[in-house]
Order: C-alpha cells, then structure tokens, then sequence
C-alpha cells in the first residue's frame, strides 16, 4: 500500500492548522510523525483518515484519491490505531478483535470460520490469545493497544496509522509494541512522540512545526542537535548506542 499527500491544508474558523504538507509513505515503510505539542500532528492523521476533510489538496492510496472510495474500501484499506480507546458497553478481547472484520462482511453477515480464524491467528500473533474471554476494560494499557493491533491485523488492512500509540504505556509495552508492528511489515505511518523510539523504529521521519513539514529524512541524518533545537527548544547530544546501533537522544535545558 502507497500513500501520498500533496499540498494539503486545513483550517478551523479561519485558522490554518496545516499548509501545503506534502508527504510519502512507501509499501512496506515505517513512517513517524514528530514534532511538538499543537504542530498539527493529530490533525495530519485525522486528514488521511477521513475525519477531516483538507481544504486543498489530494490524498492518495494506490493512487486513489480516498474521498473517492467507499466506507467499505476505506475500511479495508486502512487500520488506525489511537493512543487511548473507550469503549461505552464491556466487549471482550475477542469481541474487539473480531471487529476488524466488520469491513469484510454484508449488514446481516455472521462471522464465518474464517474469520473467526483470522482473529484466534491475530490474537496469537500480538500474544494475547490466551485472553479471548477477558473483558477489554479489565486489561492494563499495554494490553488493550496489542489487542487494537490484533483487531487491526484481523481487518487485513495494507495501511496502519498510529497516533501516538505508545503514550501511557510503560516502557517495556512501548518496546513490545513497535517491535511488533514493525514485526508485521504493513505499511505503516505514525505520530510518535519519543524521538529515541523513533529513531530507533522509524525508516524515514516527518517533522511537523507550526503545521508545516520542517524537515525529512532518514532518522540518522535528520535527528541532529540543531534541528532538535530549533523544533524543540531544547538541547540535545545525540550518539550512537553501542547495544542496539540507532541514535540515543539525551536531552537538556539550552540557554538562549
């Protein structure tokens, strides 16, 4: 799956929340999002995922402009993951998951073997499968994002996005989860808010300011200590981490 956007704006009340983005996420890439608080990150995401509707510009899947396709093409196409879900009546975890095939099946359908197979295949695949009958709201916040994931997985969607899919958790289901998504190979664009995760999980990164694209690149390449600064106001000293290879990020407060 291939998205594209070109020259997207949008604006609320008069007010310009993003102008003129221009961004790719190629098949089988893993795309972040940075950038700080009110850069119109979220904003981006709810664009390309139907919520907002961009005052200019084009949005593509495959080449397919997406206020052209149906709700049922959308839905077959994309997968979102956000970073907090409620859920106004207690589903279990297999109910959940199995909600991703909602795309694939008629008004009056019922759920087929196969798609029952598809979920017990995605619960296993997040480890969760050991946790059909648990209800969702029972489970710690890790928990209920792998099994997003696993819905996620079971909607056989070609692209994911995440919107700042790690906040809240700890730092062990932060590692577990990207590691899973990348794991999973979808196309896959996210806003992230920990610049070490994505530089560590990330082929290519956006940077959003002011809502604008500051910058782009490879995270080695752009995550360098004056653009830290300029986006984020902070210092940084930026190294090579000798156990896994990527940049480590350490921060400081920066006399101006």
């Amino acid at each position: 799956m291939n998205l594209e956007v070109k020259h997207l704006s949008w604006s609320i009340e008069g007010k310009q929340i993003l102008h003129d983005i221009n961004l790719e996420v190629s098949p089988g890439e893993f795309v972040g999002l940075i950038g700080p608080n009110g850069s119109g990150k979220s904003t981006l995401l709810r664009c390309i995922y139907r919520v907002l509707k961009p005052d200019t510009g084009v949005i593509t899947l495959n080449g397919k402009n997406i206020w052209h396709l149906s709700s049922r093409e959308m839905a077959t196409a994309t997968a979102v993951v956000l970073q907090e879900t409620s859920t106004e009546f207690d589903f279990t975890v297999e109910e959940i998951v199995l909600m991703g095939r909602n795309p694939h099946q008629g008004l009056f359908d019922r759920e087929t073997e196969l798609d029952r197979s598809l979920v017990f295949d995605a619960m296993k695949q997040v480890g969760m499968d050991g946790f059909a009958e648990r209800s969702f709201a029972s489970l710690s916040g890790g928990e209920k994002q792998r099994v997003l994931i696993a819905r996620a997985i079971a909607q056989q969607a070609g692209f994911l996005i995440l919107d700042e899919p790690t906040n809240h958790l700890d730092i062990r289901y932060q590692l577990e989860l990207l590691e899973l998504v990348k794991r999973l190979g979808i196309t896959t664009l996210a806003a992230l808010h920990d610049l070490n995760l994505a530089a560590t999980y990330c082929d290519r990164i956006y940077v959003l300011k002011g809502g604008t694209i500051a910058a782009s690149g490879k995270p080695e390449s752009l995550l360098q200590p004056m653009l830290i600064y300029d986006v984020f106001g902070v210092g940084s000293v930026v190294e090579q981490d000798s156990c896994t290879g990527k940049l480590r990020i350490s921060f400081f407060l920066k006399d101006t």
